[in-house]
């Protein structure tokens, strides 16, 4: 049996999913087997999807207008694939021509997985390039110190000459669990700085 899906991002008068419906109907879908949604592709809580999915038995096609109807970007494309195919539930997009009832279909979402992939390793290797660059260059990621330059220096001259942790923190208006990480981050104790 096969089963549609459509999806138009906006619950609005402008988009409708007419053209998705006819598509779907030519290539076969019976009217009582179209599951649609109103909603970003980017939303996880697609309630015509779920039941669509929930729908779909073995042997059943899952046809969509188009691949960006169905997946928020190509690994979750891959991923409700996968479960489908768990699910012994093909898989058919009709505007690129991909069915994995076919062998070069299954071939080509093959080819997806791989470049879905590399690309993922390719992010990786470019931020862990980055960070070492920057590191180099004697950057350090992160936030910024919250306690840092003349501030820094004025808290840690009333510390040495004394004043506690909490008289530092009314004092200079700084929370103590950033004083404590602030110190700890320098390798200040009062114990190295003889105050007790």
């Amino acid at each position: 049996m096969l089963v549609g899906y459509m999806r138009v991002s906006l619950d609005s008068d402008r988009q409708s999913t007419g053209l998705q419906r006819d598509a779907l109907l030519a290539a076969g879908v019976d009217s009582r087997h179209l599951f649609e949604d109103r909603a970003s592709g980017a939303k996880d809580d697609r309630s015509g999807l779920a039941q669509a999915l929930a729908f779909v038995h073995p042997g059943d096609v899952l046809v969509v207008w188009k691949l960006d109807r169905l997946g928020r970007s190509l690994s979750h494309l891959l991923s409700i694939v996968n479960a489908l195919r768990e699910k012994q539930v093909a898989f058919r997009s009709l505007t690129e021509g991909m069915d994995t009832t076919t062998a070069s279909g299954e071939l080509l979402f093959h080819v997806f997985g791989a470049l879905a992939q590399y690309g993922r390793a390719l992010i990786q290797e470019r931020v862990v390039a980055g960070l070492a660059a920057a590191r180099r260059r004697g950057r350090v990621g992160g936030r910024p110190p919250a306690i840092a330059g003349e501030k820094l220096d004025a808290i840690l001259s009333a510390l040495q000459g004394g004043m506690s942790k909490a008289a530092v923190c009314r004092n200079f208006g700084v929370k103590r669990t950033t004083l404590i990480e602030t110190l700890a981050r320098i390798g200040w104790s009062a114990a190295t700085h003889s105050v007790t």
